[in-house]
Parts: structure tokens; C-alpha cells; sequence
């Protein structure tokens, strides 16, 4: 296993202090590999990616490797949605239906936009069983 931390990508000058903690994100937390970017007045500030595309290590992380994020958007959503509730177009305690009259059926019609994002409103995911393998399983 290779335990060198590779980093490469564009740091504007002003935010390398970032780069250098995503650098000490791989000995402190055993990460392998991620990649980071943050886009500012514009333009890239942050564009980086390091470490390993696979837990045996053997494989650099790439620009464009590819990963799961999994709940990742759901912050994106929310912070959205709480632009949508300061502006007045959204209100979490409404029935979802008013804003998406569709969803009413099979007895929604009540659910309210909160439970949506406090995973509370009952709903399944999946209409299969998914194991953890199925997730693993990209092909």
C-alpha cells in the first residue's frame, strides 16, 4: 500500500491554507482518495484532487475520477430550499401537493414539506430490497 498524499489541481494563492488541510485530511482521517473545488465571484478558487481511486491504493486520483456521494445533495436542496422559505415562495409546514398537486395520491395529501427534509414522512426508498453489495456494485 502506497502511503505517499498526491495533490494536484489549481489553488489561487490566497486560499493554499485550504489545500494544505485537505492534504492533512488524508494522514488525520485515513481518507484515500477526494477531490474539491470551490467556485467563487466567477472563477475557480480551489480546483484539487489526491490520493487513491481505490482503497488498495494503487490508482491516482484523476480530475475526472468518478465517486459516490451519496446524501451530498442534500445540503444543496435544503440550502435552496431556505432561500425559496426567505423569500416567501416556500413554506415547510404546506402540503408538499400544493406545490406538486401529483404527489397527493396514495394518501400524501397531507404530508407536510418539512417531513421532507427531517426524514420523517414514512416514505420507502427503494422499491426492492438493496443491500450494501448493490450499492458497491457500479456496473
Amino acid at each position: 500500500m502506497r502511503n505517499e498524499i498526491v495533490v494536484k489541481g489549481y489553488t489561487d494563492p490566497k486560499f493554499e491554507r485550504i489545500k494544505d488541510i485537505f492534504k492533512e485530511n488524508f494522514k488525520e482521517f485515513n481518507e484515500v482518495g477526494a477531490s474539491f473545488a470551490v467556485f467563487l465571484d466567477n472563477k475557480f478558487v480551489i480546483d484539487i484532487w489526491g490520493g487513491y481511486s481505490n482503497p488498495e491504493k494503487t490508482n491516482l486520483w484523476k480530475k475526472d475520477s468518478i465517486a459516490k456521494v451519496y446524501s451530498t445533495n442534500k445540503i444543496v436542496t435544503s440550502i435552496c430550499a431556505l432561500i425559496l422559505v426567505d423569500k416567501g415562495l416556500l413554506d415547510l409546514d404546506a402540503p408538499v401537493a400544493r406545490y406538486w398537486p401529483e404527489f397527493a395520491q396514495a394518501g400524501k395529501e397531507k404530508l407536510l414539506v418539512r417531513y421532507l427534509f427531517s426524514h420523517s414522512a414514512g416514505l420507502p426508498g427503494f422499491d426492492e430490497k438493496i443491500t450494501v453489495e448493490d450499492l458497491k456494485d457500479w456496473d
